[in-house]
């Protein structure tokens, strides 16, 4: 059976394979941003913020189920990291949920009716590799719950930043099941075998000051500090090259899913790919010229 993509998706992926397109004020131009910007989300709630607004700003909206990730916020979670990633004046990307929790898991409501075959038919739980594929960095602002696919959706994002309340887990054991969104794969390669065994056997959360010793977040900070920090980082990151952190996300991505001769390898072209860059030459140049580099992104 072929399986027909929605029109957001087929345009996205056209997007991926021809840039350029947005630079023109065309018809198609237009249907592009209509089709894949539109702000009506029930499940999210999404602004532009920071300096200049390069800052696309995601929050996780089902308070009511402690942002239990059910199909439908999915759905909206795809549209929106695609609508950033093809905005130029977006630097990066902060995913954050509110005070309670940043992600519950799926919602178990959604799950009830599941066998083995639905799940082969529906595909389920494969979408969610979209994550990955974004090219503009994602940083997670992590505050309450990660837990189960909530945890797993933190660890996709590049860089994890989380308030002092925050409790990451893997409880799938306690439902009967086990990670499904790559728990039993990611958790390992950050936190080690040992950790990443017990909280998934055990089911059981770890703090943030323990995430942290582990290498799981990067940065811990008051809860109502999490976002603010957040931003902050992806303005930083907005005053360098776009083409350039791009390329950098993938060398760095590349360590968690190739062994160390195939990622070095990757490492090495992508490197020898920036000399063929005008951003690559100003900021040589700036460099030795003692300025600002003024980067094109190109």
């Amino acid at each position: 059976m072929v399986k027909i993509l929605p029109l957001a998706d087929m345009l996205y992926r056209i997007l991926r394979i021809f840039p350029n397109i947005l630079s023109s004020n065309t018809p198609l131009n237009q249907l592009f941003l209509r089709t894949l910007t539109s702000e009506n989300y029930k499940s999210l709630k999404v602004e532009k913020v920071g300096r200049n607004n390069c800052v696309h700003l995601i929050q996780l909206n089902r308070p009511h189920t402690l942002n239990a990730l059910c199909d439908s916020l999915l759905s909206e979670l795809t549209k929106s990291l695609q609508s950033a990633d093809i905005d130029n004046s977006t630097a990066a990307i902060v995913l954050t949920g509110n005070d309670r929790a940043f992600a519950v898991g799926a919602d178990i409501r959604e799950m009830q009716h599941m066998n083995l075959q639905s799940c082969y038919n529906r595909e389920l739980l494969v979408e969610w590799s979209i994550v990955r594929s974004i090219r503009k960095p994602i940083i997670a602002a992590v505050n309450g719950y990660a837990l189960g696919g909530g945890c797993e959706l933190a660890m996709m994002c590049d860089v994890i930043y989380a308030g002092t309340c925050a409790k990451f887990g893997q409880p799938e054991i306690n439902l009967g099941t086990i990670p499904g969104m790559g728990g039993s794969q990611r958790l390992p390669r950050v936190v080690g075998k040992s950790l990443a065994m017990e909280m998934c056997l055990s089911g059981g959360p770890i703090d943030a000051t323990q995430a942290l010793s582990f290498g799981l977040v990067s940065k811990v900070c008051e809860p109502d500090c999490v976002v603010q920090e957040a931003i902050k980082l992806a303005e930083r990151i907005a005053k360098k090259s776009k083409l350039m952190v791009s390329l950098c996300k993938e060398a760095v991505s590349s360590a968690y899913e190739l062994n160390l001769q195939e990622g070095l390898n990757c490492e090495r072209n992508l490197f020898y790919t920036t000399f063929a860059t005008k951003d690559n030459t100003e900021g040589i140049n700036a460099h030795l010229s003692k300025r600002k580099p003024k980067f094109i992104d190109n």
